[in-house]
């Protein structure tokens, strides 16, 4: 199954953060890492009191189910000192989103997808249409006429 995640940091050396999570993802089981996007500097999407996030997309082919391929991100994340807190938004050295699972639809108290909220952030989209120009989201939309709908103008390339 194709699995495209959406990759963040702004912690500790994000640029480091990120290709470490990279090397991660390359060595999961049963997956094979296929694209990664270009890295592009955002500005945060929660408090603006927070440096900088470096984002990116990659995409997966992988035979796990999706909460399998769930917990080995958060154990990359985790690994990676991710410490999850209350606040939504803040700060972090690693974020792993699974935005799209093939063209399957889920709804877990651990898992929703698509990303629950991804057509409404440019920071994941962008760097899923640089991997995915042709790419159409499981209810039929293009991904890049939700893109052309957001503004991007603040997304630079890292």
């Amino acid at each position: 199954m194709k699995a495209y995640l959406a990759l963040g940091s702004n912690l500790a050396n994000p640029l480091h953060q990120v290709q470490s999570a990279l090397d991660a993802l390359a060595t999961l089981p049963q997956t094979t890492l296929l694209a990664t996007s270009p890295f592009y500097r955002t500005p945060p999407y929660g408090p603006p009191d927070q440096p900088d996030y470096l984002n990116a997309a990659v995409l997966l082919e992988t035979d796990l189910a999706p909460e399998a391929l769930l917990d080995q991100t958060q154990r990359i994340e985790l690994e990676q000192g991710r410490v999850r807190k209350d606040e939504r938004w803040g700060p972090r050295t690693l974020d792993l989103d699974i935005m799209l699972f093939g063209d399957l639809t889920l709804n877990t108290p651990r898992l929703t997808v698509p990303h629950y909220d991804m057509h409404n952030r440019a920071f994941m989209l962008v760097p899923l249409l640089a991997i995915a120009p042709t790419l159409t989201m499981p209810d039929g939309t293009p991904l890049k006429n939700l893109v052309a709908a957001l503004d991007t103008r603040a997304i630079k390339c890292w």
